[in-house]
């Protein structure tokens, strides 16, 4: 990926966030290279499969104005997210905070990821305050009962999500 701190920033995307763009906006910030992790995530029945996810990722990466998407890779990840930092060569795990309600299992996570690899470490970034209330679950319920999820996300992923809501309509 090239010289200097790789950072990890791992996720399900589904849908992928406005918040989520924050995050990944003041990452390259933090860090010389940020590769996306998208991950499969089996535990939660996912809208969008992990190849369209990664599709809508790298999709917002290529159209950020500040030059940073060249220094940013989105790759789907299977396995422990450690073993992902350690494939891609990442000293560091960035990680969103939204609200105290995070804070807990982020914090857990955080610990057992350093003891199963105590090389990487894990930063937290705060949402920004306009942001601190978005997550992927809600911005699917708000889409699924006719509300407005412009100012949620993307535009791009609204378009995805209201065809995908489309599309689950027909065959039900």
């Amino acid at each position: 990926m090239g010289n200097g701190r790789i950072g990890v920033y791992p996720g399900t995307f589904d849908p992928l966030t406005n918040g989520h763009m924050d995050i990944i906006n003041r990452a390259t910030r933090v860090v010389d290279c940020l590769v996306i992790g998208v991950a499969v995530n089996a535990g939660k029945e996912p809208m969008f499969s992990l190849t369209e996810r990664v599709e809508m990722v790298r999709e917002q990466v290529a159209l950020m104005r500040n030059g940073d998407g060249s220094r940013i890779e989105v790759r789907p990840f299977t396995n422990l997210l450690v073993h992902f930092a350690d494939e891609v060569e990442a000293s560091v795990i960035l990680r969103g905070l939204r609200a105290v309600s995070d804070f807990e299992y982020e914090f857990q996570m955080a610990a057992m990821n350093a003891r199963l690899n105590s090389r990487v470490e894990t930063v937290f970034l705060m949402a920004s305050e306009n942001h601190q209330f978005i997550a992927s679950r809600f911005v699917k319920d708000v889409a699924l009962f006719g509300g407005d999820i412009a100012t949620f996300v993307p535009p791009l992923v609204k378009q995805r999500t209201l065809r995908r809501l489309q599309e689950l309509n027909e065959t039900s």
